[in-house]
C-alpha cells in the first residue's frame, strides 16, 4: 500500500473526478491528466507487463500531475499493474 499528501487545492492532481479547493474545475494546461486517470489507462494497457517497462511511464504521469510519488511506491504500483493486482493508496489531504 502507498502513501502520499495531497493539499486540498490539488486533488484535482490526483483524483480524475475532483474539483479544487474552490470548487472551480482544474485549468486546463497547469498540469497533466489525474493520476488515477492516467493508471487506469496504464492498467488496462500494460497489464502483464515487466515492471522495467511500466516504470518510467508511471513516473512521467507523475511528474505530469506535480505529484511526489516516492520511487518504492511506484515500483509498487508497476508491480501490481503488471500481475493485474488491486493497489491501495492511502491519500492524506492536507
Amino acid at each position: 500500500m502507498g502513501e502520499i499528501s495531497v493539499g486540498r487545492q490539488h486533488l484535482d492532481r490526483l483524483l480524475a473526478d475532483s474539483a479544487s479547493a474552490s470548487g472551480a474545475p482544474a485549468a486546463s494546461g497547469t498540469y497533466g491528466v489525474p493520476y488515477q486517470q492516467a493508471f487506469a489507462r496504464l492498467a488496462a494497457s500494460h497489464r502483464g507487463r515487466p515492471v522495467p517497462e511500466i516504470l518510467p511511464l508511471l513516473r512521467r504521469a507523475a511528474d505530469e500531475a506535480l505529484l511526489g510519488f516516492t520511487h518504492a511506491d511506484l515500483r509498487e504500483q508497476a508491480e501490481a499493474i503488471s500481475t493485474d493486482r488491486p493497489y491501495v493508496l492511502r491519500v492524506t489531504v492536507t
